[in-house]
């Protein structure tokens, strides 16, 4: 903090009637407790992944993931994780029956402790089963109260920013009970940052996380992807395997922001993830597809991560394969919304279907069917099926034994 924002902080702080420290009563400091954004589909994992990133009191809800950790657990869960969305430093909780009093009661909240007048900050609100009904409406009542608590402090007020904002509060109201809190990722945490090409609809990194976390891929046999698309479940088959962040190109996180962020321990936290990065076993990660456009997609996607060009992509239809054998395969075939309504979709299942059973023998497939009507097409019995919601998608994960 530089001289004029210490002199603004005294300021405020005279005129507020605050003595204590600058960076008590907010919620998450005073247990260390946090809420983890993650899909309903994933919880049972995220609570496994928490536990294995330091997290403890772990408490799964209808709609994330409550869970308490000291700041080094703290900051290595926004870094590491690969399946939670965002995790949010909660401020404050309070009974919300209507909109004066979200507007009174959120502007009592300390938000100068938080932030300055320099710093800009922007809402995400969502709101249900109360009597708010409208979510933007909530939010731009929240945006009222921070910003009249800085005009009757200072008679200024903090700069609204939506597109690139320093600090993003986020407000869930809930049978008119509201939760503001700090999103301490700064930013859903599925942007990895290593998509510099794109194809139609690609699939959502944490979603590719996730599939390639149920296949148990442990790097002992190879694992395969015949239709690769822009390559994001090689790219995360690689981050797993190679054990690299999966926040590692992520220039800020929110927590950062938090006014009791300690940059030691964080950096800390950072140089220990970042030292155990390894290369994977050689041919263990490869994969292929019928476009040209694809293919070059996904080698420019991997070459921006570590060891990346160690995986191979090759243009070649999965028809063409001779075998694949004795492996992990992944895939998230087309669907509608990326080939179109004219593209024979029940055939192409169809072929997938047969080159599965007649020519990969011995492996395990887990397919990720973006519309699950398709599943009945690849005339082949899975071992099981798990709802994968994501992106818009009401999707499945299909197992199949290939023997």
């Amino acid at each position: 903090m530089n001289r004029s924002d210490f002199t603004h902080q005294r300021v405020i702080r005279k005129k507020s009637g605050e003595h204590q420290r600058y960076a008590s009563g907010f919620s998450y400091q005073k247990d260390s407790g946090y809420f983890a954004q993650i899909a309903d589909n994933l919880i049972d994992e995220g609570v496994k992944e928490l536990e294995n990133l330091g997290a403890d009191r772990i408490d799964p809800c209808h709609s994330g993931i409550h869970f308490h950790a000291e700041k080094a657990a703290f900051y290595r869960i926004n870094y590491m994780t690969r399946l939670v969305s965002r995790i949010l430093a909660p401020l404050h909780t309070f009974p919300c029956p209507d909109s004066d009093t979200l507007y009174r009661s959120a502007k009592k909240i300390r938000w100068s402790n938080l932030m300055t007048l320099k710093k800009s900050f922007s809402i995400v609100s969502n709101v249900s089963n109360s009597n708010i009904d409208h979510s933007h409406f909530a939010g731009l009542r929240l945006k009222d109260a921070i910003v009249d608590h800085f005009r009757e402090l200072t008679g200024r007020r903090p700069n609204v920013d939506t597109l690139k904002p320093q600090i993003i509060i986020n407000l869930h109201i809930r049978e008119n009970i509201a939760d503001v809190s700090v999103d301490a990722s700064g930013g859903s945490l599925h942007k990895r940052g290593y998509r510099e090409e794109s194809v139609s609809a690609p699939m959502q990194e944490n979603l590719a996380a996730a599939v390639i976390r149920y296949s148990g891929w442990d790097g002992s046999v190879p694992i395969y992807d015949p239709m690769c698309g822009s390559g994001t479940l090689l790219c995360e088959a690689l981050m797993l395997n190679c054990m690299i962040p999966a926040g590692i190109f992520r220039e800020k996180f929110g927590f950062e922001m938090l006014p009791d962020h300690n940059p030691d321990i964080w950096h800390q936290v950072k140089k220990e993830a970042d030292s155990n990065v390894r290369p994977p076993g050689p041919g263990s990660i490869s994969g292929s597809d019928i476009s040209e456009t694809s293919v070059n997609a996904s080698r420019t996607n991997l070459m921006g991560i570590h060891h990346g060009g160690d995986v191979t992509v090759t243009k070649t239809a999965f028809q063409d394969i001779v075998s694949i054998e004795n492996s992990i395969i992944v895939a998230n075939p087309p669907y509608g919304i990326r080939m179109g309504r004219d593209q024979d979709m029940q055939r192409l299942h169809a072929d997938f279907g047969d080159f599965l059973k007649q020519r990969c023998r011995g492996s395990q497939a887990y397919i990720y069917f973006g519309d699950p009507d398709h599943i009945k097409s690849m005339g082949l019995k899975p071992s099981w099926k798990i709802p994968m919601k994501a992106g818009g998608l009401d999707g499945r994960l299909v197992k199949y034994e290939l023997y």
